[in-house]
Protein backbone atom coordinates (compact mmCIF):
# COMPACT_ATOMS: atom_id res chain seq x y z
CA UNK A 1 0.00 0.00 0.00
CA UNK A 2 1.39 4.02 -0.78
CA UNK A 3 2.27 5.58 2.26
CA UNK A 4 1.05 9.10 2.36
CA UNK A 5 3.78 10.89 0.95
CA UNK A 6 3.05 8.76 -2.61
CA UNK A 7 -0.70 9.50 -2.19
CA UNK A 8 -0.14 13.37 -2.14
CA UNK A 9 2.70 13.13 -5.07
CA UNK A 10 0.30 11.05 -7.18
CA UNK A 11 -2.47 14.34 -6.70
CA UNK A 12 -2.19 15.81 -10.61
CA UNK A 13 0.33 18.85 -10.61
CA UNK A 14 -2.16 21.75 -11.31
CA UNK A 15 -4.48 20.43 -8.53
CA UNK A 16 -1.22 20.59 -5.85
CA UNK A 17 -0.51 23.86 -7.32
CA UNK A 18 -4.18 24.95 -6.66
CA UNK A 19 -3.58 23.62 -3.14
CA UNK A 20 -5.21 20.19 -2.82
CA UNK A 21 -2.62 18.33 -0.55
CA UNK A 22 -2.83 14.71 0.82
CA UNK A 23 -1.95 14.76 4.52
CA UNK A 24 -2.61 11.94 7.31
CA UNK A 25 -5.11 12.06 10.31
CA UNK A 26 -4.78 11.09 13.53
CA UNK A 27 -4.66 7.28 12.66
CA UNK A 28 -2.21 7.82 9.98
CA UNK A 29 -5.21 7.34 7.28
CA UNK A 30 -4.98 9.89 4.58
CA UNK A 31 -7.25 12.87 4.30
CA UNK A 32 -7.67 15.23 1.32
CA UNK A 33 -7.18 19.13 2.27
CA UNK A 34 -9.08 21.93 0.21
CA UNK A 35 -8.60 25.24 0.04
CA UNK A 36 -11.55 27.93 0.18
CA UNK A 37 -13.14 28.85 -1.62
CA UNK A 38 -13.23 25.48 -3.14
CA UNK A 39 -16.05 24.79 -6.20
CA UNK A 40 -15.26 21.33 -7.79
CA UNK A 41 -15.64 22.43 -11.56
CA UNK A 42 -12.81 24.73 -11.44
CA UNK A 43 -10.90 21.37 -10.86
CA UNK A 44 -12.28 19.32 -13.25
CA UNK A 45 -12.72 21.44 -15.81
CA UNK A 46 -10.93 24.86 -15.92
CA UNK A 47 -7.94 23.35 -14.67
CA UNK A 48 -7.25 21.76 -18.22
CA UNK A 49 -7.73 24.34 -20.15
CA UNK A 50 -5.57 27.04 -17.74
CA UNK A 51 -3.27 23.80 -17.91
CA UNK A 52 -2.85 23.94 -22.05
CA UNK A 53 -5.18 20.89 -22.43
CA UNK A 54 -8.09 22.96 -23.70
CA UNK A 55 -7.74 21.07 -27.34
CA UNK A 56 -7.71 17.74 -26.00
CA UNK A 57 -11.19 15.75 -26.55
CA UNK A 58 -13.14 15.87 -23.18
CA UNK A 59 -16.06 13.71 -24.22
CA UNK A 60 -16.86 11.33 -27.12
CA UNK A 61 -19.96 10.50 -29.08
CA UNK A 62 -21.38 8.71 -31.86
CA UNK A 63 -21.92 12.33 -33.50
CA UNK A 64 -19.52 14.42 -32.09
CA UNK A 65 -16.32 15.11 -30.35
CA UNK A 66 -16.01 18.07 -27.78
CA UNK A 67 -12.74 19.29 -26.79
CA UNK A 68 -11.92 20.52 -23.42
CA UNK A 69 -12.02 24.29 -24.40
CA UNK A 70 -15.42 23.87 -25.21
CA UNK A 71 -16.42 21.79 -22.47
CA UNK A 72 -15.67 24.52 -20.30
CA UNK A 73 -17.21 27.59 -22.68
CA UNK A 74 -20.77 25.53 -22.07
CA UNK A 75 -20.26 24.31 -18.40
CA UNK A 76 -20.37 28.67 -18.24
CA UNK A 77 -22.82 29.11 -20.53
CA UNK A 78 -24.84 26.79 -19.00
CA UNK A 79 -24.17 28.15 -15.23
CA UNK A 80 -25.35 31.34 -16.76
CA UNK A 81 -28.10 30.00 -18.56
CA UNK A 82 -29.37 28.84 -14.97
CA UNK A 83 -28.96 31.76 -12.96
CA UNK A 84 -30.65 34.06 -15.58
CA UNK A 85 -33.63 31.76 -15.04
CA UNK A 86 -34.01 33.22 -11.65
CA UNK A 87 -32.44 30.04 -9.84
CA UNK A 88 -30.01 30.88 -6.63
CA UNK A 89 -26.99 29.23 -5.19
CA UNK A 90 -28.31 26.56 -2.82
CA UNK A 91 -30.92 25.60 -4.62
CA UNK A 92 -31.76 22.12 -6.10
CA UNK A 93 -31.84 21.50 -10.10
CA UNK A 94 -33.55 18.03 -11.06
CA UNK A 95 -31.92 16.44 -14.25
CA UNK A 96 -33.46 14.09 -16.45
CA UNK A 97 -31.20 13.72 -19.46
CA UNK A 98 -29.13 10.75 -21.07
CA UNK A 99 -25.74 10.03 -20.78
CA UNK A 100 -24.76 13.29 -23.56
CA UNK A 101 -22.28 16.07 -23.22
CA UNK A 102 -24.87 18.05 -22.05
CA UNK A 103 -24.98 16.40 -18.89
CA UNK A 104 -21.85 17.05 -18.19
CA UNK A 105 -22.37 21.19 -18.93
CA UNK A 106 -25.82 20.92 -16.64
CA UNK A 107 -24.35 19.14 -13.91
CA UNK A 108 -21.24 21.27 -13.92
CA UNK A 109 -22.51 24.16 -14.95
CA UNK A 110 -25.47 23.84 -11.87
CA UNK A 111 -22.68 23.19 -9.55
CA UNK A 112 -20.05 26.27 -10.69
CA UNK A 113 -23.08 28.60 -10.26
CA UNK A 114 -23.52 27.09 -6.30
CA UNK A 115 -26.55 25.04 -7.48
CA UNK A 116 -27.43 21.97 -6.55
CA UNK A 117 -27.79 18.98 -9.57
CA UNK A 118 -29.77 16.28 -8.55
CA UNK A 119 -29.13 13.64 -12.04
CA UNK A 120 -32.34 11.25 -12.15
CA UNK A 121 -32.98 7.93 -13.01
CA UNK A 122 -34.12 8.38 -16.66
CA UNK A 123 -36.79 5.29 -16.85
CA UNK A 124 -38.11 6.30 -13.78
CA UNK A 125 -42.25 6.39 -13.74
CA UNK A 126 -43.56 9.78 -13.39
CA UNK A 127 -44.71 8.62 -10.06
CA UNK A 128 -40.99 8.17 -9.06
CA UNK A 129 -40.40 11.64 -10.71
CA UNK A 130 -43.29 13.01 -8.37
CA UNK A 131 -42.27 12.33 -5.29
CA UNK A 132 -38.47 13.22 -6.23
CA UNK A 133 -39.84 17.14 -7.28
CA UNK A 134 -41.75 17.51 -3.78
CA UNK A 135 -39.45 15.49 -1.80
CA UNK A 136 -36.43 17.86 -3.22
CA UNK A 137 -38.39 20.95 -3.30
CA UNK A 138 -36.42 21.44 -6.47
CA UNK A 139 -36.28 25.10 -7.90
CA UNK A 140 -35.28 23.72 -11.19
CA UNK A 141 -36.45 20.51 -13.19
CA UNK A 142 -34.16 20.51 -17.13
CA UNK A 143 -34.95 17.52 -18.88
CA UNK A 144 -35.20 15.98 -22.50
CA UNK A 145 -37.75 16.27 -24.44
CA UNK A 146 -37.48 12.02 -24.99
CA UNK A 147 -39.13 11.95 -21.27
CA UNK A 148 -41.59 14.90 -21.62
CA UNK A 149 -45.01 12.85 -21.37
CA UNK A 150 -43.39 11.44 -17.81
CA UNK A 151 -42.46 14.64 -16.78
CA UNK A 152 -45.99 16.33 -17.62
CA UNK A 153 -47.85 13.50 -16.06
CA UNK A 154 -45.67 13.92 -12.92
CA UNK A 155 -46.03 18.08 -12.73
CA UNK A 156 -49.65 17.86 -13.46
CA UNK A 157 -50.42 15.78 -10.15
CA UNK A 158 -47.34 17.28 -7.82
CA UNK A 159 -48.15 19.60 -4.79
CA UNK A 160 -44.79 21.06 -5.44
CA UNK A 161 -43.90 23.13 -8.30
CA UNK A 162 -40.76 24.46 -9.52
CA UNK A 163 -40.57 28.18 -10.23
CA UNK A 164 -38.43 26.46 -13.83
CA UNK A 165 -39.40 23.23 -15.59
CA UNK A 166 -38.03 23.41 -19.12
CA UNK A 167 -36.95 20.76 -21.86
CA UNK A 168 -33.09 20.61 -22.74
CA UNK A 169 -34.04 20.64 -26.34
CA UNK A 170 -36.34 21.86 -29.20
CA UNK A 171 -38.22 25.29 -29.16
CA UNK A 172 -36.66 29.13 -28.46
CA UNK A 173 -37.24 28.83 -25.19
CA UNK A 174 -35.35 25.48 -24.44
CA UNK A 175 -32.26 25.70 -22.22
CA UNK A 176 -29.83 24.85 -25.16
CA UNK A 177 -30.98 27.76 -26.65
CA UNK A 178 -30.71 30.09 -24.05
CA UNK A 179 -27.31 28.85 -23.15
CA UNK A 180 -26.28 29.35 -26.39
CA UNK A 181 -27.17 32.91 -26.13
CA UNK A 182 -25.44 32.98 -22.24
CA UNK A 183 -21.80 34.52 -21.59
CA UNK A 184 -19.05 31.78 -21.76
CA UNK A 185 -17.54 33.44 -18.88
CA UNK A 186 -18.52 32.58 -15.34
CA UNK A 187 -16.97 32.97 -12.07
CA UNK A 188 -17.12 30.19 -10.05
CA UNK A 189 -19.50 30.22 -6.51
CA UNK A 190 -17.30 30.63 -3.52
CA UNK A 191 -18.25 27.40 -2.20
CA UNK A 192 -16.33 25.16 0.35
CA UNK A 193 -15.32 21.66 -0.04
CA UNK A 194 -17.81 20.50 2.96
CA UNK A 195 -20.48 22.79 0.91
CA UNK A 196 -23.15 20.29 -1.09
CA UNK A 197 -22.41 20.09 -3.94
CA UNK A 198 -24.91 17.44 -5.58
CA UNK A 199 -27.81 14.58 -4.63
CA UNK A 200 -28.61 11.17 -5.74
CA UNK A 201 -31.85 9.50 -5.21
CA UNK A 202 -30.99 5.97 -4.46
CA UNK A 203 -33.47 3.07 -4.26
CA UNK A 204 -31.33 0.14 -4.26
CA UNK A 205 -32.92 -3.22 -4.33
CA UNK A 206 -35.88 -2.07 -1.97
CA UNK A 207 -37.95 0.29 -3.97
CA UNK A 208 -37.54 3.06 -1.04
CA UNK A 209 -36.31 6.06 -2.13
CA UNK A 210 -33.57 8.33 0.01
CA UNK A 211 -31.49 11.49 -1.38
CA UNK A 212 -28.04 11.35 -0.69
CA UNK A 213 -25.55 14.17 -0.35
CA UNK A 214 -22.23 15.02 -1.25
CA UNK A 215 -20.33 17.63 -0.99
CA UNK A 216 -17.75 19.38 -3.51
CA UNK A 217 -14.87 17.54 -2.15
CA UNK A 218 -16.50 14.14 -1.70
CA UNK A 219 -15.98 13.99 -5.99
CA UNK A 220 -12.03 14.27 -5.18
CA UNK A 221 -11.75 12.32 -2.81
CA UNK A 222 -13.09 9.59 -5.22
CA UNK A 223 -11.42 10.69 -7.95
CA UNK A 224 -7.98 10.42 -6.15
CA UNK A 225 -8.12 7.61 -3.44
CA UNK A 226 -9.97 5.20 -6.05
CA UNK A 227 -9.80 6.52 -9.42
CA UNK A 228 -5.75 7.14 -9.23
CA UNK A 229 -4.51 5.56 -6.83
CA UNK A 230 -6.50 1.91 -7.20
CA UNK A 231 -7.74 1.95 -10.73
CA UNK A 232 -4.81 3.72 -11.93
CA UNK A 233 -6.19 6.10 -14.64
CA UNK A 234 -4.32 7.67 -16.58
CA UNK A 235 -4.62 11.14 -18.92
CA UNK A 236 -4.00 9.34 -22.07
CA UNK A 237 -7.13 6.82 -21.15
CA UNK A 238 -10.66 6.27 -23.34
CA UNK A 239 -13.05 5.33 -20.57
CA UNK A 240 -16.46 3.89 -20.87
CA UNK A 241 -19.14 3.26 -18.46
CA UNK A 242 -22.02 0.66 -19.19
CA UNK A 243 -23.93 2.08 -16.07
CA UNK A 244 -25.39 5.33 -16.52
CA UNK A 245 -24.21 8.45 -15.82
CA UNK A 246 -27.73 9.05 -12.96
CA UNK A 247 -26.16 5.84 -11.43
CA UNK A 248 -23.05 7.06 -8.55
CA UNK A 249 -21.28 3.63 -10.30
CA UNK A 250 -21.34 5.63 -14.06
CA UNK A 251 -20.95 9.44 -12.67
CA UNK A 252 -17.82 8.25 -10.78
CA UNK A 253 -16.29 6.55 -13.71
CA UNK A 254 -17.62 8.64 -17.31
CA UNK A 255 -17.75 11.72 -15.99
CA UNK A 256 -15.50 12.38 -12.56
CA UNK A 257 -12.52 9.85 -12.53
CA UNK A 258 -12.39 11.06 -17.02
CA UNK A 259 -12.29 14.66 -15.86
CA UNK A 260 -9.94 14.33 -12.88
CA UNK A 261 -7.17 13.08 -15.21
CA UNK A 262 -7.66 14.89 -18.10
CA UNK A 263 -8.59 11.57 -19.99
CA UNK A 264 -11.61 10.81 -22.43
CA UNK A 265 -14.94 9.82 -21.85
CA UNK A 266 -16.82 8.12 -24.56
CA UNK A 267 -20.77 8.40 -23.38
CA UNK A 268 -23.57 7.04 -25.84
CA UNK A 269 -27.41 8.04 -25.26
CA UNK A 270 -28.82 5.01 -26.47
CA UNK A 271 -29.84 1.87 -23.79
CA UNK A 272 -27.02 -0.37 -23.50
CA UNK A 273 -27.16 -3.57 -24.84
CA UNK A 274 -24.61 -6.01 -26.09
CA UNK A 275 -24.37 -4.92 -29.60
CA UNK A 276 -24.48 -1.35 -28.80
CA UNK A 277 -21.23 -1.83 -26.40
CA UNK A 278 -19.02 -3.37 -29.30
CA UNK A 279 -20.05 -0.40 -31.36
CA UNK A 280 -18.37 1.93 -29.19
CA UNK A 281 -15.47 -0.79 -28.65
CA UNK A 282 -14.73 -0.43 -32.42
CA UNK A 283 -15.22 3.03 -32.96
CA UNK A 284 -13.71 4.52 -29.76
CA UNK A 285 -11.16 1.52 -28.50
CA UNK A 286 -11.86 2.65 -24.66
CA UNK A 287 -8.85 2.00 -22.25
CA UNK A 288 -11.26 1.35 -19.12
CA UNK A 289 -14.72 -0.36 -19.46
CA UNK A 290 -17.18 -0.47 -16.40
CA UNK A 291 -19.97 -2.29 -16.22
CA UNK A 292 -22.03 -4.30 -13.47
CA UNK A 293 -21.71 -8.61 -13.66
CA UNK A 294 -24.84 -8.81 -14.91
CA UNK A 295 -24.08 -7.07 -18.23
CA UNK A 296 -20.57 -8.91 -18.48
CA UNK A 297 -22.41 -12.24 -18.10
CA UNK A 298 -24.67 -11.11 -21.26
CA UNK A 299 -21.81 -9.90 -23.04
CA UNK A 300 -20.11 -12.94 -22.81
CA UNK A 301 -23.05 -14.78 -23.89
CA UNK A 302 -23.96 -12.51 -27.10
CA UNK A 303 -20.85 -13.72 -28.64
CA UNK A 304 -20.86 -10.54 -29.77
CA UNK A 305 -17.16 -9.32 -30.08
CA UNK A 306 -13.72 -10.90 -30.30
CA UNK A 307 -10.24 -10.34 -28.18
CA UNK A 308 -9.66 -8.04 -30.96
CA UNK A 309 -12.47 -6.00 -30.56
CA UNK A 310 -11.27 -5.00 -27.12
CA UNK A 311 -7.52 -5.10 -27.99
CA UNK A 312 -6.94 -1.54 -26.32
CA UNK A 313 -8.27 -2.29 -23.14
CA UNK A 314 -6.19 -2.22 -19.89
CA UNK A 315 -8.52 -1.88 -17.33
CA UNK A 316 -12.26 -3.60 -16.00
CA UNK A 317 -14.13 -2.51 -13.26
CA UNK A 318 -17.24 -4.56 -11.89
CA UNK A 319 -19.41 -3.15 -9.28
CA UNK A 320 -23.17 -2.53 -7.99
CA UNK A 321 -23.42 -6.33 -7.12
CA UNK A 322 -20.59 -9.00 -6.42
CA UNK A 323 -19.23 -11.19 -9.17
CA UNK A 324 -19.63 -14.24 -9.64
CA UNK A 325 -15.47 -15.85 -10.01
CA UNK A 326 -16.45 -18.16 -12.86
CA UNK A 327 -17.63 -15.45 -14.81
CA UNK A 328 -14.81 -13.11 -13.66
CA UNK A 329 -12.63 -16.50 -14.59
CA UNK A 330 -14.84 -16.37 -18.75
CA UNK A 331 -14.02 -12.88 -18.82
CA UNK A 332 -10.34 -12.91 -18.43
CA UNK A 333 -10.34 -16.27 -21.16
CA UNK A 334 -11.90 -14.29 -23.76
CA UNK A 335 -10.25 -10.83 -23.42
CA UNK A 336 -7.05 -11.34 -21.48
CA UNK A 337 -7.92 -8.66 -19.36
CA UNK A 338 -8.84 -9.17 -15.38
CA UNK A 339 -11.73 -7.57 -14.08
CA UNK A 340 -11.06 -5.36 -10.80
CA UNK A 341 -13.99 -6.26 -8.98
CA UNK A 342 -14.88 -3.96 -5.95
CA UNK A 343 -17.87 -2.49 -4.08
CA UNK A 344 -19.42 0.94 -3.33
CA UNK A 345 -22.66 2.28 -2.55
CA UNK A 346 -24.22 6.31 -3.28
CA UNK A 347 -23.74 6.87 0.16
CA UNK A 348 -20.31 6.35 0.10
CA UNK A 349 -19.89 8.06 -3.48
CA UNK A 350 -18.19 5.62 -5.18
CA UNK A 351 -16.14 2.30 -4.79
CA UNK A 352 -14.54 1.87 -0.89
CA UNK A 353 -13.55 -1.57 -1.30
CA UNK A 354 -11.96 -3.45 -3.93
CA UNK A 355 -9.16 -5.75 -5.87
CA UNK A 356 -6.11 -4.30 -7.21
CA UNK A 357 -4.65 -4.81 -10.68
CA UNK A 358 -1.83 -6.85 -9.35
CA UNK A 359 -4.11 -8.67 -6.45
CA UNK A 360 -7.11 -10.46 -7.87
CA UNK A 361 -8.55 -12.68 -6.37
CA UNK A 362 -11.88 -14.56 -7.88
CA UNK A 363 -14.99 -14.52 -5.52
CA UNK A 364 -13.23 -11.65 -3.66
CA UNK A 365 -14.27 -8.10 -3.17
CA UNK A 366 -10.81 -7.22 -2.16
CA UNK A 367 -9.16 -4.80 0.55
CA UNK A 368 -10.45 -1.13 1.35
CA UNK A 369 -9.97 1.47 -0.43
CA UNK A 370 -6.84 4.04 0.72
CA UNK A 371 -8.45 6.50 3.12
CA UNK A 372 -11.60 3.82 4.09
CA UNK A 373 -11.85 2.14 6.80
CA UNK A 374 -14.25 -0.87 7.53
CA UNK A 375 -15.44 -2.98 9.90
CA UNK A 376 -17.79 -6.13 10.73
CA UNK A 377 -19.76 -5.92 13.28
CA UNK A 378 -22.60 -7.86 15.06
CA UNK A 379 -25.96 -6.50 15.64
CA UNK A 380 -24.46 -5.04 19.29
CA UNK A 381 -21.89 -3.35 17.15
CA UNK A 382 -19.11 -5.47 18.60
CA UNK A 383 -16.73 -6.09 16.24
CA UNK A 384 -16.65 -9.79 14.65
CA UNK A 385 -13.02 -11.42 14.43
CA UNK A 386 -12.15 -13.29 11.20
CA UNK A 387 -14.16 -15.81 9.62
CA UNK A 388 -17.35 -14.56 11.09
CA UNK A 389 -19.92 -12.90 9.01
CA UNK A 390 -21.58 -9.59 9.94
CA UNK A 391 -22.66 -6.24 8.99
CA UNK A 392 -20.12 -4.13 7.33
CA UNK A 393 -19.59 -0.35 8.69
CA UNK A 394 -17.71 2.17 6.53
CA UNK A 395 -15.86 5.54 7.46
CA UNK A 396 -14.02 7.62 4.91
CA UNK A 397 -13.79 10.93 3.69
CA UNK A 398 -16.59 10.93 0.81
CA UNK A 399 -19.00 8.92 2.82
CA UNK A 400 -22.67 10.29 3.27
CA UNK A 401 -22.86 12.59 6.25
CA UNK A 402 -26.88 13.35 5.86
CA UNK A 403 -29.54 11.94 3.81
CA UNK A 404 -31.85 15.52 2.62
CA UNK A 405 -34.62 16.44 4.19
CA UNK A 406 -34.73 12.95 6.61
CA UNK A 407 -33.17 12.88 9.95
CA UNK A 408 -34.21 9.63 11.29
CA UNK A 409 -32.77 7.87 8.25
CA UNK A 410 -29.68 9.69 9.28
CA UNK A 411 -29.74 9.27 12.92
CA UNK A 412 -30.09 5.42 12.08
CA UNK A 413 -27.60 4.81 9.43
CA UNK A 414 -25.11 6.99 11.07
CA UNK A 415 -23.70 5.81 13.98
CA UNK A 416 -20.37 7.92 15.88
CA UNK A 417 -19.48 8.60 12.63
CA UNK A 418 -19.93 5.43 11.09
CA UNK A 419 -22.44 4.39 8.38
CA UNK A 420 -23.73 0.79 8.33
CA UNK A 421 -23.52 -0.02 4.30
CA UNK A 422 -26.61 -3.05 5.38
CA UNK A 423 -24.49 -5.79 3.62
CA UNK A 424 -22.78 -9.00 5.16
CA UNK A 425 -19.38 -9.22 4.71
CA UNK A 426 -16.63 -11.56 6.33
CA UNK A 427 -12.74 -10.88 6.51
CA UNK A 428 -9.74 -13.47 5.72
CA UNK A 429 -7.11 -13.92 7.96
CA UNK A 430 -5.32 -12.13 5.51
CA UNK A 431 -7.83 -9.09 5.43
CA UNK A 432 -9.42 -9.73 2.44
CA UNK A 433 -12.99 -9.55 2.82
CA UNK A 434 -15.57 -11.43 1.19
CA UNK A 435 -19.30 -10.34 -0.12
CA UNK A 436 -21.89 -12.82 1.54
CA UNK A 437 -25.37 -10.61 0.69
CA UNK A 438 -27.22 -7.53 1.76
CA UNK A 439 -28.14 -8.34 5.35
CA UNK A 440 -31.45 -8.71 5.24
CA UNK A 441 -31.16 -11.07 2.20
CA UNK A 442 -29.34 -13.79 4.47
CA UNK A 443 -31.37 -16.43 6.18
CA UNK A 444 -30.94 -19.59 7.53
CA UNK A 445 -31.33 -22.88 6.82
CA UNK A 446 -30.94 -25.90 9.83
CA UNK A 447 -30.03 -22.94 11.99
CA UNK A 448 -26.94 -21.99 10.00
CA UNK A 449 -26.44 -18.60 7.99
CA UNK A 450 -26.70 -19.00 4.63
CA UNK A 451 -25.54 -16.08 1.47
CA UNK A 452 -27.67 -16.05 -1.07
CA UNK A 453 -24.64 -15.13 -3.15
CA UNK A 454 -22.64 -17.94 -2.39
CA UNK A 455 -25.42 -20.32 -3.94
CA UNK A 456 -25.88 -18.00 -7.02
CA UNK A 457 -22.15 -18.31 -7.67
CA UNK A 458 -22.39 -22.08 -7.67
CA UNK A 459 -25.87 -22.04 -9.75
CA UNK A 460 -23.94 -19.63 -12.31
CA UNK A 461 -20.79 -22.40 -13.24
CA UNK A 462 -23.63 -24.37 -14.78
CA UNK A 463 -23.28 -24.44 -18.59
CA UNK A 464 -26.87 -23.43 -19.23
CA UNK A 465 -27.08 -20.85 -16.99
CA UNK A 466 -26.76 -17.27 -17.69
CA UNK A 467 -28.30 -15.24 -14.42
CA UNK A 468 -29.15 -16.71 -10.83
CA UNK A 469 -31.13 -15.37 -8.22
CA UNK A 470 -31.59 -16.83 -4.62
CA UNK A 471 -33.89 -16.00 -1.80
CA UNK A 472 -35.13 -17.95 1.30
CA UNK A 473 -38.94 -19.37 1.54
CA UNK A 474 -40.80 -21.21 4.36
CA UNK A 475 -41.90 -24.91 2.78
CA UNK A 476 -45.02 -26.24 4.32
CA UNK A 477 -43.67 -26.75 7.63
CA UNK A 478 -42.63 -23.22 7.86
CA UNK A 479 -39.03 -24.13 7.62
CA UNK A 480 -36.53 -21.90 5.33
CA UNK A 481 -35.34 -23.52 2.43
CA UNK A 482 -33.05 -22.26 -0.42
CA UNK A 483 -35.06 -21.02 -3.75
CA UNK A 484 -33.51 -20.33 -6.81
CA UNK A 485 -34.53 -18.41 -10.10
CA UNK A 486 -32.56 -19.23 -13.29
CA UNK A 487 -32.45 -17.60 -16.84
CA UNK A 488 -30.78 -19.90 -18.82
CA UNK A 489 -28.52 -18.45 -22.13
CA UNK A 490 -31.21 -20.64 -24.69
CA UNK A 491 -34.66 -20.55 -23.14
CA UNK A 492 -35.42 -23.61 -25.69
CA UNK A 493 -33.08 -25.79 -22.79
CA UNK A 494 -35.74 -25.14 -20.32
CA UNK A 495 -36.97 -28.57 -19.31
CA UNK A 496 -37.98 -30.93 -16.41
CA UNK A 497 -34.66 -32.45 -17.48
CA UNK A 498 -32.47 -29.31 -17.22
CA UNK A 499 -33.72 -28.48 -13.95
CA UNK A 500 -33.10 -31.59 -12.21
CA UNK A 501 -29.33 -31.58 -13.88
CA UNK A 502 -29.13 -28.17 -12.20
CA UNK A 503 -29.87 -29.58 -9.02
CA UNK A 504 -28.02 -32.37 -9.17
CA UNK A 505 -24.75 -29.91 -10.23
CA UNK A 506 -25.70 -27.74 -7.04
CA UNK A 507 -25.05 -30.83 -4.78
CA UNK A 508 -21.83 -31.71 -6.25
CA UNK A 509 -20.64 -27.97 -5.38
CA UNK A 510 -22.46 -26.98 -2.58
CA UNK A 511 -23.40 -28.32 1.01
CA UNK A 512 -26.48 -30.64 1.41
CA UNK A 513 -28.06 -27.81 3.52
CA UNK A 514 -27.14 -25.23 0.57
CA UNK A 515 -28.58 -26.67 -2.38
CA UNK A 516 -32.25 -25.44 -3.35
CA UNK A 517 -35.35 -26.89 -2.43
CA UNK A 518 -37.12 -25.38 -5.60
CA UNK A 519 -35.97 -24.03 -8.65
CA UNK A 520 -37.24 -21.80 -10.77
CA UNK A 521 -36.86 -21.30 -14.79
CA UNK A 522 -38.20 -17.68 -15.75
CA UNK A 523 -37.28 -15.13 -19.10
CA UNK A 524 -35.61 -12.70 -16.72
CA UNK A 525 -34.65 -11.84 -13.48
CA UNK A 526 -36.28 -8.51 -11.77
CA UNK A 527 -33.17 -5.85 -11.18
CA UNK A 528 -33.29 -1.95 -10.83
CA UNK A 529 -32.03 0.00 -14.04
CA UNK A 530 -28.81 -0.03 -12.24
CA UNK A 531 -28.51 -3.59 -12.14
CA UNK A 532 -29.17 -4.72 -8.79
CA UNK A 533 -31.02 -7.75 -8.23
CA UNK A 534 -34.64 -6.74 -6.32
CA UNK A 535 -34.83 -9.52 -4.04
CA UNK A 536 -37.77 -8.78 -2.48
CA UNK A 537 -39.90 -9.32 -6.06
CA UNK A 538 -38.52 -13.09 -5.68
CA UNK A 539 -39.54 -13.18 -2.25
CA UNK A 540 -43.20 -12.26 -3.24
CA UNK A 541 -45.48 -14.64 -4.21
CA UNK A 542 -46.57 -15.95 -6.84
CA UNK A 543 -43.60 -14.13 -8.27
CA UNK A 544 -44.81 -11.84 -11.42
CA UNK A 545 -42.48 -11.60 -14.25
CA UNK A 546 -43.71 -8.06 -15.38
Amino acid sequence: MSSVQELADHVPIGARRMGVTVEPDDEGQPVLRFPEPFNVAEYLVDRHVAEGRGGKVAVRTLERDVNYSELLESVNRYGNALTELGIKPGERVLMVLQDRPEFFYLFLGAAKAGMIPIPLNVLAPARDFEFIIRHSECAGLIYASKFAGEIQIALASCSWQPRVALCLDGDEDSLAVRARRASPHLRAAATRADDDCYFLYSSGATGQPKCVVHGHGDVIVICQLYSVEVLGAREDDVIFSVPRLFFAFGLGVSMTASLWVGATAVLDARRPSPETVIEVFRRFQPTIFAAVPTFYARFIASGAFTRSDVAGLRRCISAGEAMPAELLRHWVRLTGVPVIEGIGSTEGGHIYISNRIDDIRPGVTGKPVPGYRVRVVNDAGDDLPDGVPGRLLLKGQSVIRRYWADPERTAKSIVNGWYDTGDTFVRDKDGYYIYCGRSDDMFKVSGRWVSPFEIESAVVQHPKVLEAGVVGRADERGLVKSEVWIVLKDSADASTATVEDIRAFCHSRLPAYKCPEWIRLVERLPRTSTGKLQRYKLRASPYEKA
